[in-house]
């Protein structure tokens, strides 16, 4: 008997090469339709092989992977190489650092709400004077 698996579940499989977080991450992106399988809306028991292609949307980036190894269990970022190829389109790699960026810029800036009284006077007082 081989040590390889023939097929992996596709949220264990997900989990394993660090595309989620957790398992359960996972899982609830397969049932929101999250995860295509071969152009196929995919559940979480979905047995995926050696040579299937995922598309994954995640935070508004659709990832594309190609499966090059099955594994089970959780491996270091640097072996995730062995497992699948990313063939994500440049142009999504593009908008995805374009968010990045605009994400670090919007950072700290909040908005607060409706101002309060003290701020509202200074408001008109500032209307009124014109500076």
């Amino acid at each position: 008997m081989t040590d390889d698996p023939e097929y992996v579940r596709l949220d264990k499989w997900l989990w394993s090469v660090r595309v989620f977080k957790t398992r359960a991450d996972a899982t609830e992106a397969c049932r929101g339709s999250a995860i295509k399988v071969n152009e196929q809306s995919a559940k979480p028991a979905t047995k995926i092989r050696i040579g299937d292609t995922l598309k994954i949307r995640k935070r508004g980036i659709t990832l594309t992977l190609k499966v090059k190894g099955l594994i089970e269990k959780r491996v270091g970022a640097q072996k995730v190489q062995e497992f699948c190829t990313d063939e994500t389109s440049p142009a999504e790699r593009i908008l995805q650092q374009e968010r990045q960026i605009n994400a670090k810029l919007y950072k700290n800036h909040t908005l607060r709400g409706r101002p309060s009284k003290k701020e509202r006077r200074t408001l008109s007082r500032f209307k009124e004077n014109n500076f």
